[in-house]
């Protein structure tokens, strides 16, 4: 493809070189860079990607996208032939490689129906139930999610809940490619802010909920309100706008959209409306706009996260009927309220909840739906995060659990001991008499399990999905779904 094609609508203030010059690639990491192709430098959050101009022109980037001239002739000056080159100035770095890269790989947004959702919590269980949801009725669907990214049904593992632009372009000209109808996607409040979806096209947008994350990043709440909102400010006339009327946020993220508001609601007055009749541990019969319904998922986060699918369904073009029978069959998205059974009639339910929020639903569901069992909650909190929220976790855990072990997530480069301090200031007097810290998380969950009282539930809160733990910044494997089966095993053989 021709630059010029390729930087069309991006913010160029100036172009210098040849702009019929074909392109064989575009990369933002310079460590991709292959001869002819174009390195955009982009300013990130903590490096500039200005810093790695000579590095993309020594492995033969054929033009460079910049914002800074000054930055840009230092680094073209260290290598020799640089000015065979094309440069184009940009106005925003961020913005331009999202258009660039819609650019380069024809748009491919605009050829399939691309449905994103945004929020706290929710979003990796939605979007992976729309996900299972189209696929279950027989269309060819594609996902952008925290645990995987899915063509059809061919898996990309993903580092972040929402890739970079380039990645997300490619993977949805991989989509158009192999004939998907749909894309679902978890958008987030960082990947907004840094204009990760710039240049995408959504037929629909989702909101969950607002609460507490995110502050190391965006400082204030405001911040973070406002950066989620920009999602529902950017969605076109014709596409949806389906937001959570029983938020208090709900109705705010969706007032200056162009697109056509549909809510949805337990509590409020919707478009939609839901509630729950009954729930075990073996999943809830909910009524839905006057319809009965089963689902396996539990708690009143999930029949939220129900109400948000069956709405987007519905809002495009799936018949209600059609909508509730295959939400009956739909699992929940691993590492969300995952139950293993064991010995001794325990249950060690595996959950991602790493905000307070997400804990106290996980916590309330748990002691509803079983008030007799006692209840049992492991967390820890991530290093290098938002520490404000250590303190309120632990005040949600002394809440609602009998006993309580405080343990590493992923500490990161901080000091667990650092992080179990915060966490500490949480905890009344009464609070820390029942919780004790285990630095190892491995030999935590162990201790958890082998303590519990016959017929206990055992919640491991913040890992989720992950196989893996950060300790001092080192990765290294680590799959509680692993280490539980261990344990009952051990208990089985004793």
């Amino acid at each position: 493809m021709k630059l010029g094609e390729i930087i069309r609508d991006s913010g160029v203030l100036q172009v210098r070189g040849n702009e019929d010059l074909e392109i064989t690639g575009i990369f933002s990491d310079s460590r991709k860079v292959v001869p002819g192709s174009l390195f955009i430098a982009v300013k990130g959050h903590d490096l500039d990607g200005q810093s790695f101009i000579g590095a993309a022109l020594k492995a033969g980037a054929a033009a460079v996208a910049y914002e800074d001239e000054d930055i840009c002739a230092a680094q073209a000056a260290t290598y020799p032939g640089a000015e065979n080159a094309a440069y184009v100035k940009v106005e925003n770095s961020r913005h331009a490689v999202a258009v660039m890269a819609a650019n380069y790989y024809g748009n491919p947004s605009h050829d399939l129906t691309l449905v994103g959702i945004t929020g706290t919590n929710g979003k990796t269980t939605t979007v992976t139930l729309l996900y299972n949801l189209f696929m279950g009725l027989g269309y060819n669907c594609g996902l952008l999610s925290t645990i995987a990214n899915f063509v059809g049904t061919k898996r990309y593992d993903t580092p972040n809940t929402t890739s970079d632009p380039i990645t997300i372009n490619s993977l949805l000209a991989e989509m158009v490619q192999c004939g998907c109808q749909w894309c679902f996607m978890e958008v987030s409040s960082i990947g907004m802010e840094q204009e990760r979806v710039s240049g995408l096209k959504f037929k629909a947008g989702i909101f969950s909920n607002l609460t507490h994350d995110h502050l190391d990043y965006h400082k204030t709440f405001a911040e973070y309100l406002r950066c989620k909102k920009l999602f529902f400010d950017s969605l076109p006339k014709d596409a949806f706008a389906i937001t959570n009327a029983d938020d208090k946020n709900g109705m705010t993220m969706v007032q200056n959209t162009k697109a056509k508001i549909i809510t949805y609601a337990l509590r409020s007055m919707a478009d939609h409306r839901g509630r729950i009749i009954e729930e075990s541990f073996e999943g809830m019969c909910m009524r839905i706009d006057g319809k009965e319904a089963w689902t396996k998922l539990i708690g009143r986060h999930n029949a939220y996260n129900i109400m948000a699918i069956y709405t987007t369904a519905v809002c495009l073009g799936t018949d209600p009927d059609e909508a509730l029978l295959a939400i009956s069959s739909l699992d929940s998205a691993k590492g969300r309220l995952e139950n293993l059974r064991g010995p001794k009639g325990l249950s060690t339910v595996i959950d991602y909840a790493h905000t307070p929020d997400a804990m106290q639903n996980v916590l309330s569901t748990l002691r509803d739906i079983a008030p007799e069992r006692e209840l049992i909650c492991l967390f820890g909190c991530g290093g290098d995060r938002d520490r404000t929220k250590r303190p309120e976790m632990a005040e949600v855990a002394e809440k609602y659990a009998d006993r309580i072990i405080v343990t590493s997530d992923n500490s990161r480069s901080e000091k667990t001991e650092d992080i179990f301090e915060d966490i500490r200031k949480g905890f009344s007097i009464k609070g820390l008499s029942k919780t004790i810290f285990i630095a190892d998380r491995r030999e935590a969950i162990r201790t958890a399990i082998i303590l519990a009282p016959e017929n206990s539930t055992i919640l491991l809160a913040g890992k989720g999905h992950e196989t893996y733990q950060i300790l001092g910044g080192v990765t290294n494997h680590f799959d509680e779904r692993e280490i539980v089966q261990e344990v009952y095993k051990t208990l089985e053989n004793q």
